[in-house]
């Protein structure tokens, strides 16, 4: 099952998410069999202000385990991180 977590970062924490993304990669890196897509949200500058990933899961306990095992979320990085359910529609281009 796929599911979308929107995480949105700390005001000020720019410097938090830089120090932490080397161990943000390498957990993503570690995990990308599961990652459908991800990157960071950003701002009107393009300065990045959250994540956004789409992953398989099992469940939603699943979504949530690789949500917190994230380093950014272990830093504290995160003001908020909404874990839904997400279907895919289009998918490179095409009807999926």
């Amino acid at each position: 099952m796929l599911f979308a977590i929107a995480c949105t970062d700390k005001p000020a924490s720019l410097e938090l998410r830089m120090a932490t993304r080397p161990a943000h990669l390498d957990y993503l890196t570690s995990q990308a069999a599961r990652i459908v897509l991800g990157g960071p949200l950003l701002d009107p500058e393009g300065k990045p202000i959250g994540s956004l990933l789409v992953i398989e899961a099992e469940d939603r306990a699943g979504a949530e385990a690789f949500a917190a095992a994230d380093p950014y979320a272990k830093a504290g990085l995160f003001e908020s991180t909404v874990i839904r359910p997400f279907r895919a529609v289009f998918k490179d281009g095409a009807a999926a």
